[in-house]
């Protein structure tokens, strides 16, 4: 084997290859031509001296071989940043792109303020934001940080408990003054509910009274929607009633388009989380958006940060 032709260039090719099972969407993430990575994935197979990766008509997968160099080439990788990071000092914090997850509607309406901020005081770090509610892979998608609310099962990410999110019961003033106002949570039975359809037992609303006590009441409605923004847009129109995240709905309860409904029983507040991708989390650009996000990210309507 000739080590000159195991380039840093080829071995990263490799590694988004072996994360992302696809060499047409490493090639779009690189700005390449397929043929580029290609290209390098065989001169780096002909430097190594045995097949890292297995091709099929669907889905290119890691050898055993592929599966041991894979480990120790993102460890190299995080080595060379790191390194080159402490070689530049501040400078070294200061340079590169950060790629970080979000709930939608909380990263259309308040994280990318958040990251402007970021931005101006590090004006030569790059961010790209994904928008999504789906639970991703984060490696898989080349992601350094997420963003996520509500409980979280993935044991491989470092995980940095940001607050909770409090959530109200709104609705538009024209919807109750055409079906008039709930008293007590047994009315909203009656009521037309605005209910997100990627929430498991959405149809069924728990809320908790002033003295502790828990209700749990039947909440259905002709309107389901996934998306957030969505069901900010439906409360608006006085479609019906929703639990809303306080940041959801914070401008327009300011400006009286929205009216919180039964104040003494609330809807149970949903943990923020921040995760981390364990390899990305001692490059110094990134260090510097996960301890801002935590600072931060108090200063956003209903989030009540840990004690």
């Amino acid at each position: 084997m000739d080590r000159s032709d195991v380039t840093l260039e080829r071995m990263r090719t490799f590694v988004r290859v072996g994360e992302r099972g696809s060499l047409s969407a490493v090639a779009r993430e690189l700005g390449v031509g397929q043929s580029t990575v290609t290209r390098h994935l065989r001169e780096l197979e002909d430097a190594v001296g045995v097949p890292l990766l297995s091709r099929t008509t669907r889905r290119v997968t890691m050898t055993d071989e592929g599966s041991r160099y894979y480990a120790d080439s993102v460890q190299i990788l995080r080595l060379v940043e790191q390194a080159g990071d402490e070689a530049r000092g501040t400078r070294g914090a200061s340079a590169g792109t950060i790629r970080i997850s979000c709930t939608a509607a909380l990263g259309v309406l308040h994280v990318s303020r958040l990251i402007f901020d970021f931005q101006d005081r590090y004006p030569d770090i790059g961010v790209d934001l994904s928008l999504t509610d789906e639970r991703i892979d984060l490696v898989r998608e080349g992601v350094d940080i997420a963003l996520r609310l509500g409980p979280l099962t993935d044991s491989s990410m470092k995980l940095r408990a940001l607050g909770q999110s409090r959530r109200l019961l709104v609705a538009a003033p024209a919807y109750l003054a055409a079906r008039s106002r709930p008293a007590v949570p047994q009315d909203l039975p009656g009521h037309e509910g605005i209910r997100m359809s990627n929430i498991a037992g959405s149809d069924t609303l728990a809320l908790q009274g002033p003295g502790g006590e828990r209700h749990a009441v039947p909440f259905g409605g002709r309107f389901r929607v996934d998306h957030g923004l969505a069901a900010r847009e439906a409360l608006v129109a006085g479609r019906g009633i929703a639990p809303a995240h306080h940041w959801l709905v914070d401008d327009l309860l300011a400006a009286g388009r929205l009216e919180v409904i039964l104040p003494d029983y609330a809807p149970s507040p949903i943990p923020l989380s921040m995760l981390i991708v364990p390899e990305r989390a001692g490059i110094a650009r990134v260090r510097l958006l996960v301890d801002f996000l935590a600072e931060r990210i108090g200063g956003i309507p209903g989030i009540e940060k840990p004690r």
